[in-house]
């Protein structure tokens, strides 16, 4: 789907939370490296686009109303077969339904399950005074636990994406703590000004997550990403 189609089908259902598989096409087309992830809406089509990608796959529910996917049973992970697939296929939908009995669900998406990283995220809220604020830190839950992350108003520089990346106390990690893998720094300062400059020729778009990005050697990748929009005018 085009940008101009996802955020019409969005204001048609009247919802400013897009779902992880808009989210990702959206910034797919600002040429910012996602995991893409295809939409299932039965068992039968989840265990073909498996198939498709190849195994391990990861599931994950599709709903604009489940907000904490993992907390409620709507992800799986390192899916093995297509006998895995339809069991956790099964457990999803039963696992919501029971934590959210009046969600809309659209169905389930399929991933490819790669490789871990070190886990960073980029973020972007509006300030009422600033405008766009960009986030940059640890990713995973250890935002939530640490809240070790920067911050810079957009658009940005390049020397604000790599100050942006030095400033936080868990920089060690990315150069490669303890003969860890490092991350491609440059890699993660051009990401940085991709969503920067993505940011700024949107302004409808209001919030956006891309948390976990799973940095590596000679690269990063999105593995989930979130975009709200802003309230239709």
């Amino acid at each position: 789907m085009t940008k101009n189609e996802i955020l019409r089908q969005a204001r048609q259902e009247n919802r400013a939370k897009l779902t992880e598989i808009e989210s990702k096409e959206l910034i797919k087309g600002a040429g910012i490296p996602v995991v893409e992830a295809k939409l299932a809406r039965t068992k039968t089509e989840a265990v073909s686009l498996s198939k498709a990608m190849g195994f391990p796959v990861v599931l994950k529910i599709v709903s604009p109303d489940v907000i904490h996917k993992s907390d409620s049973g709507g992800v799986k992970l390192g899916l093995a077969n297509a006998a895995q697939v339809g069991k956790a296929y099964s457990e999803i939908l039963s696992a919501v339904k029971r934590h959210y009995s009046k969600a809309k669900i659209q169905g389930i998406s399929v991933q490819k399950m790669v490789r871990p990283g070190v886990e960073v995220i980029i973020g972007m809220t509006k300030d009422a005074q600033f405008g766009p604020v960009l986030m940059f830190g640890l990713g995973g839950i250890l935002v939530e636990v640490l809240k070790d992350v920067s911050f810079r108003i957009v658009p940005l520089a390049k020397r604000d994406a790599r100050e942006m990346i030095k400033e936080i106390k868990g920089y060690p990690l990315l150069e490669g703590y303890r003969g860890q893998e490092p991350a491609d720094i440059p890699f993660l300062e051009d990401l940085i000004l991709k969503v920067s400059d993505f940011v700024d020729m949107n302004p409808e778009i209001k919030e956006l997550d891309l948390n976990p990005v799973f940095a590596y050697k000679n690269r990063a990748v999105a593995v989930d990403a979130r975009v709200i929009l802003e309230p239709a005018s």
